[in-house]
């Protein structure tokens, strides 16, 4: 059977597993197995499990864990809360400044938590309630939270970038630098539409009259400035770890670990979390996304050796590097791409089935890595707030039921406009995303 054929079978048997309902990581190894197993015969039985023991027996990969254990000591405490009413002092009482502060707060707890579904969680669950009391538009109040969770895999540390690293041998930390400037872009646009949509709507203005406001602005700004108290020492790591890093201090791995127990030591001190109830939901949170994510990464090796085996990762690189086309062009087939496997899978098992393939077509066309590690890491948050799949989407859903799944897609989807702005202001103007790596690692 030739490349192509075979290519299109197997895409087309994973899909209708996944459609079944299928968890990735199975239905990337069980059809890998099969499709080897038929093609070469039951010997490669041998292979695939050294291959999918290999694919993790790599020092490079503590990271991942180390900074989910991070994350989780982040999210399961009221940092999100002490955040919010942190941000809620400076801008809740500027118009729509509440909706802003919540974009604000996401992204600092991006940074802290480096996931997107906690993000979202974890702030959503104190602004929505809040800007809906407030007269805030529905759509508004779940957008802006919705978009705001997924800078959780773009601002650093993220753990997808780590797995892009991993997965195409390029510099970590440079990585984590590409996507500062960039996420702070994205936060920027979300703030802007954020003012724009709510002038729109006409309603953003607090409902409390001026007397019941004015009595309650000292007891506000005591409880919210040491609520900042709280919050300032995971700033705190948060930045000496990515200082390790870029410094030449210490590895991901390292730096990883030494996140990992600080956070947990200030969850633990800072907010009394040292009983058994609390550190268990942290371990189980941080135990369970790792033992997804490296499952998803093994059996996408799998898949990826499967491919190679049969030559079709070849014939389809061999295709598009014969495209007589702009590198323009290129990159933006290349962009479809992403955005349409972004819609159907989470941002990690996209990067790790196609990072390798895309690298060196990148290359071949004189794209800098690191650029295009943020544009694929956009066009996947893209992913994670529009349909079917649409992670955030559902989480929003779930912590406001009442909001109609209509209002809470409409109320982003504006948002996932600014994202595919950023990728064209980065297309324009690529400094954007190698200005500060070049500048501080030469």
């Amino acid at each position: 059977m030739d490349p192509v054929t075979s290519g299109i079978l197997i895409v087309v048997a994973l899909m209708v597993l996944m459609a079944i309902g299928t968890p990735i990581a199975f239905a990337l190894g069980s059809v890998s197995l099969g499709a080897l197993v038929l093609n070469r015969g039951m010997g490669e039985l041998t292979y695939f499990g050294e291959t999918f023991y290999g694919s993790l027996a790599s020092f490079s990969f503590v990271a991942i864990p180390m900074f989910i254990l991070m994350g989780a000591a982040v999210a399961s405490s009221p940092t999100g809360r002490d955040l919010y009413r942190s941000l809620d002092l400076w801008l809740g009482r500027v118009p729509g400044g509440l909706a802003i502060s919540n974009i604000g707060a996401c992204s600092i707890f991006a940074a802290l938590s480096g996931s997107s579904p906690a993000t979202s969680a974890a702030i959503g669950k104190l602004g929505i309630p809040e800007m809906r009391k407030r007269g805030y538009p529905d759509g508004v109040a779940a957008g802006c939270i919705a978009a705001g969770g997924t800078l959780g895999i773009l601002i650093p540390p993220s753990v997808t970038m780590i797995v892009y690293g991993i997965s195409t041998e390029t510099s970590i930390g440079r990585l984590f630098i590409a996507g500062a400037v960039p996420g702070v872009m994205l936060a920027l646009l979300f703030m802007a539409w954020t003012l724009i949509a709510c002038k729109l709507a006409g309603g953003y203005n607090a409902p409390n009259p001026v007397a019941e406001a004015a009595a309650q602005v000292k007891q506000n700004v005591e409880g919210n400035l040491k609520a900042l108290v709280r919050v300032l020492p995971f700033l705190v790591v948060v930045t000496g770890i990515l200082f390790a890093l870029y410094g030449g201090v210490a590895t991901p791995s390292e730096a990883a670990g030494a996140g990992a127990f600080l956070c947990l030591a200030l969850a633990i001190v800072v907010y009394r979390m040292w009983r058994a109830k609390p550190l268990k939901i942290i371990m189980r949170d941080a135990l369970r996304e790792s033992v997804m994510i490296m499952l998803i990464i093994a059996a996408a090796e799998i898949f990826a050796y499967a491919l190679s085996s049969m030559f079709i990762t070849q014939t389809v690189a061999g295709a598009i590097a014969d495209l007589e086309v702009n590198r323009w062009v290129l990159m933006g087939i290349i962009n479809v791409f992403l955005l349409v496997a972004g819609f159907f899978l989470p941002p990690v098992a996209v990067i790790v089935m196609t990072a390798p393939i895309l690298l060196p077509i990148i290359l071949a066309a004189d794209f800098d890595p690191y650029w295009f590690a943020v544009v694929l890491t956009i066009n996947l948050e893209i992913g994670l707030i529009t349909p079917p799949v649409g992670l955030n989407l559902f989480i929003i859903k779930g912590i406001a039921p009442d909001i109609a799944l209509r209002d809470v897609l409409l109320g982003s989807l504006p948002y996932a406009l600014c994202m595919v702005l950023g990728i064209v202001l980065l297309c324009f103007f690529p400094g954007i995303a190698t200005w500060l790596p070049d500048l501080l690692m030469n």
